[in-house]
């Protein structure tokens, strides 16, 4: 597996990005491509260990030693079917997740030594899509079935597309006017450019996925006519009801939602670049701008950097994005998260290096919002801030209070559930965080209706979301074929079936053709 005392020999190199005060001034990815040969070369660092913890480190088990080794021999087409084997969607993992296969990897032992195993995954699906090898792969079969999946993030892109493989009639229902969920609409398109996105929605609708666009579900289509319609249900709405920050002066004119400012920056770059959308997009009831502001960031996460680098693009005049957490330290915490678990160190984000650069950003810690204060017209005209405490509740030191000059500020505090009101039309039992409570592996408490995705698990990785969508596929399927085969569907989907208690049960059937003969596992439900 890979080149014998490779990872001796060879230098990690980690994936090369474009200059960032160039890229600053533009929408196009900031992350690039290292040449066939040297990804070559970091493909051979793989060490053939005893045990892969990769593995375990990928919740969608992807086969990581098998396309490293494949790459390092120059057989990029055998790579892609390991690949497409465990992820509908590598080039979304491939640039957005944060990669604890990396922070998992026996060479990270070592730290900052670990495989570059996100940049060959991105290297083999960029490959793939310039040689044609990524084709629709419509059923060999149907079955006279129908499914309807509510949301289209990558939890239920991932879901329709592995039904519809297995036969099934799937429609997949957006409320908004393109498929994709936040990876279109919260994720900017210099981290993913939405070309990218739009090509997958193509391949859905070519095997003969049916796109909803414009169409929420719980109004435009009650729960009862999807019940009544569909012999299955999917729900992958995501977890978007984000957190509020509940201090004095929450209601003025520039205190917004991280969400409302994301989606109209990714609207606007839709309008200037496309792709187009399926349905018109909606009006603008009040222009979000960072253009000539102090903007500030509350939230020190992917959303708050994503945040960080439109208001950079948009003509911020200043940036500063708070935390509410004490900064982490530069090195892993072998007490607190050692190897190979995913360490909570200090990571500079793309975002933040930009504002550095261009001299009007800065990143602090320990900071709680007390206050927003008022121009005396109703608008935000700053935020009162203190230290907070290292412990929760984090309340506000004594004596550190000071203003700081924002006339927009952010809200990117995370998310807390899934909205409520499609889960009580359907009578879906909640978990106490008020996600979808699955009571068999992805199975709802209501016959016939399944979750996945963040709306099952809360708030997570895109990585999870994909695999939700996989495993929940596989739930619906076994239900599916209970109701066919005239046995009981509700007891088809025991304990153990499910993720938590599986590993890699996901891995299912790669159509013949350039990615591979078919390797098959799961019941008829097709990858790639």
């Amino acid at each position: 597996m890979g080149k014998l005392g490779g990872f001796l020999q060879i230098e990690r190199h980690g994936i090369p990005q474009r200059d960032p005060v160039e890229r600053s001034r533009d929408y196009h990815e900031f992350q690039l491509q290292r040449p066939v040969e040297e990804l070559r070369e970091q493909g051979a660092r793989c060490m053939d260990c005893g045990v892969p913890f990769c593995h375990n480190g990928c919740p969608l088990g992807n086969l990581i030693p098998d396309w490293n080794d494949l790459v390092y021999r120059d057989r990029f087409a055998d790579a892609i079917a390991q690949l497409h084997a465990t992820n509908n969607f590598p080039e979304f993992t491939g640039r957005l997740c944060p990669a604890p296969c990396e922070a998992a990897c026996v060479l990270e032992i070592r730290e900052n030594d670990a495989v570059t195993i996100k940049q060959i995954e991105n290297a083999i699906i960029n490959r793939a899509w310039a040689e044609g090898w990524v084709t629709p792969r419509p059923p060999r079969r149907e079955t006279g079935q129908a499914v309807a999946v509510v949301g289209s993030g990558p939890a239920g892109m991932a879901a329709a597309q592995q039904l519809r493989r297995a036969g099934h009639r799937v429609t997949l229902f957006e409320r908004d006017e393109s498929i994709g969920g936040l990876v279109r609409f919260g994720v900017p398109d210099f981290k993913i450019e939405k070309t990218i996105v739009q090509r997958r929605a193509e391949q859905l609708m070519a095997e003969g996925v049916e796109v909803r666009c414009g169409v929420e579900v719980g109004s435009d289509v009650s729960a009862q006519e999807l019940r009544a319609g569909f012999d299955a249900v999917v729900l992958a709405t995501g977890s978007r009801v984000p957190r509020e920050l509940p201090v004095p002066g929450r209601e003025l004119d520039g205190v917004h939602f991280a969400m409302e400012y994301l989606y109209q920056r990714n609207r606007w770059v839709a309008r200037q670049f496309g792709p187009e959308p399926t349905v018109a997009q909606p009006a603008i009831e009040r222009e979000i701008t960072a253009r000539g502001r102090d903007v500030v960031v509350i939230g020190g996460g992917d959303t708050g950097a994503d945040c960080v680098g439109n208001a950079l693009r948009e003509g911020a005049r200043s940036v500063v994005q708070l935390e509410l957490l004490s900064e982490p330290p530069p090195q892993r915490p072998d007490q607190l998260t050692p190897w190979p678990q995913w360490p909570l160190k200090y990571r500079l984000s793309y975002a933040m290096e930009e504002a550095k650069r261009l001299g009007v950003g800065e990143q602090d810690y320990s900071v709680t919002t007390t206050r927003f204060v008022e121009d005396g017209s109703g608008a935000l005209a700053g935020l009162r801030i203190a230290r907070a405490q290292p412990e929760p509740p984090f309340d506000p030191v004594a004596g550190t209070e000071r203003e700081l000059p924002a006339q927009l500020a952010l809200l990117a505090m995370g998310f807390l559930h899934p909205e409520q009101e499609l889960l009580d039309q359907l009578g879906v039992e909640k978990d106490p965080r008020g996600n979808v409570k699955a009571i068999k592996p992805y199975a709802t408490s209501v016959e016939g209706v399944f979750a996945a995705g963040d709306a099952r698990r809360g708030q997570s990785l895109i990585v999870w979301a994909i695999n939700e969508g996989r495993q929940c596929a596989r739930m619906v399927e076994r239900y599916l074929a209970a109701r066919r085969d005239g046995s009981d569907p509700v007891a088809v989907a025991a304990p153990g079936d499910g993720p938590e208690d599986g590993g890699l049960a996901g891995h299912a059937d790669a159509d013949d053709g350039p990615e591979g003969p078919p390797q098959h596992v799961g019941p008829g439900i097709g990858a790639g």
